[in-house]
């Protein structure tokens, strides 16, 4: 049986995740690729987006999540692969 993701591990996957799609993403295909739950994807995207993480940016029709701090993804990065 496989353990559960740590926060750090999560956050990392939600971040990583983003940058792997050109820094952007929308909102269902993030949730489907972070596999969380829609109450757990919703309290980590509020986390990273109050911490300034991730951004929302409003298009005419769609709504896509924008990932804005690279230094602290490269950090944190380098602190789950030690």
């Amino acid at each position: 049986m496989n353990k559960k993701r740590d926060r750090l591990e999560v956050i990392y996957d939600f971040l990583r995740i983003i940058q792997d799609n050109h820094n952007s993403i929308k909102p269902t295909p993030l949730l489907r690729k972070s596999n969380l739950s829609s109450q757990s994807f919703n309290d980590y995207f509020e986390e990273l987006l109050g911490k300034g993480f991730v951004k929302e940016i409003y298009d005419k029709k769609k709504k896509s999540i924008s990932l804005l701090a690279i230094r602290a993804f490269i950090i944190l990065r380098n602190t789950t692969q030690s």
